[in-house]
């Protein structure tokens, strides 16, 4: 099955509130397409802490497309694949949120947390937010730009596979007695105040 690694910004504390979106395709042991979106937050207010981690401003979104002008171009990269994301209940979160504010069903999806495959496979570090799991497997990449975040989940389980000697995902999680787990609302607790506490912002 194909594997497609999902990464969100949001504007603010609210989980809704999302800004961009990256995806990294991976069929077989290969990412076969990148892609990202920069969206319009359903309400266009930015935290300023939100910004300064990510470096997205009101300007950069207010001309973008809404996620659900948008959901038509997403879905299909996602139908019928395993997600994999880093710290993935905040993504899962983050995509029931904004499902829910524009009354889109969820579609049955399920996905993996390459932040529990990385303690797994590769136990002992000093941390295992998705900065520090790649500069311990050299990986470079551009830290909260979504699409680059994204990517290097997605080099994360291709790693993970080579680790371990398997060829899919569902070879790994077996491997590692890691549950897939499934679409659901409310998977993460809310967050009161963006920029009041770094862990308000996504750790991966």
């Amino acid at each position: 099955m194909k594997c497609v690694a999902i990464d969100f910004e949001t504007a603010n504390a609210k989980r809704s509130s999302v800004c961009a979106l990256g995806l990294a395709i991976i069929q077989g042991q290969t990412i076969v397409k990148r892609t990202s979106w920069l969206i319009r937050p359903p309400e266009l207010l930015f935290d300023p802490f939100n910004t300064y981690i990510h470096g997205i401003s009101v300007k950069d979104v207010e001309n973008k497309p809404e996620f659900y002008q948008l959901w038509g171009e997403i879905f299909p990269f996602l139908q019928g694949s395993y997600l994999v994301a880093h710290n993935a209940s905040f993504d899962m979160s983050v995509l029931c949120s904004i499902l829910d504010v524009y009354k889109i069903p969820h579609p049955p999806l399920n996905y993996f947390c390459t932040l529990a495959i990385a303690k797994r496979v590769w136990p002992g570090l000093l941390g295992y937010a998705l900065n520090k799991i790649s500069r311990h497997l050299e990986i470079e990449f551009k830290h909260h730009n979504a699409e680059e975040d994204a990517v290097a989940c997605a080099k994360i389980v291709l790693r993970a596979y080579n680790e371990l000697g398997v060829n899919n995902l569902e070879e790994l999680a077996k491997k590692i007695k890691l549950p897939e787990k499934y679409l659901v609302p409310d998977n993460y607790p809310p967050v009161p105040n963006a920029s009041s506490h770094i862990s308000n912002v996504k750790a991966g």
